[in-house]
């Protein structure tokens, strides 16, 4: 699978080069979302601008990493999805568990603000 990484303090980015996550590259993005996950990371940004079609495995990972992400305590958001795959995550549901911006940009803003409330909580919490 192509693939860039743009690795921030708070935050990753992950953007496929690829037209399709399927059967065939769903096991190399969960595998991606682990090895980011182990090297410390909590929060990923997926930016789907150059896909166009995924399927269930393609879904699968994508819930694996929203799962990772929750697990740690983090945040996960989806960018830049073309119409073909929103059509798909509304019917499958899940537009109502995952987070979704229409762009990268609008994305960040959320992660970093959900990083930030969740250190206030913890701050409260003390």
């Amino acid at each position: 699978m192509k693939y860039s990484i743009d690795k921030q303090a708070k935050y990753v980015i992950v953007q496929p080069h690829e037209e399709k996550i399927d059967a065939a590259l769903a096991p190399e993005l969960k595998t991606l979302f682990i090895n980011l996950a182990a090297e410390g990371n909590k929060s990923f940004i997926l930016n789907m601008v150059d896909v166009k079609y995924v399927d269930s495995s393609g879904l699968s990972a994508v819930l694996f990493g929203n799962r990772l992400a929750n697990e740690q305590k983090g945040s996960f958001v989806l960018s830049n999805i073309g119409d073909h795959v929103m059509k798909l995550i509304r019917i499958s549901q899940l537009d109502r568990v995952l987070d979704i911006y229409p762009s990268t940009e609008t994305g960040i803003d959320a992660v970093l603000l959900d990083h930030t409330e969740k250190n206030l909580k913890t701050e409260n919490e003390e």
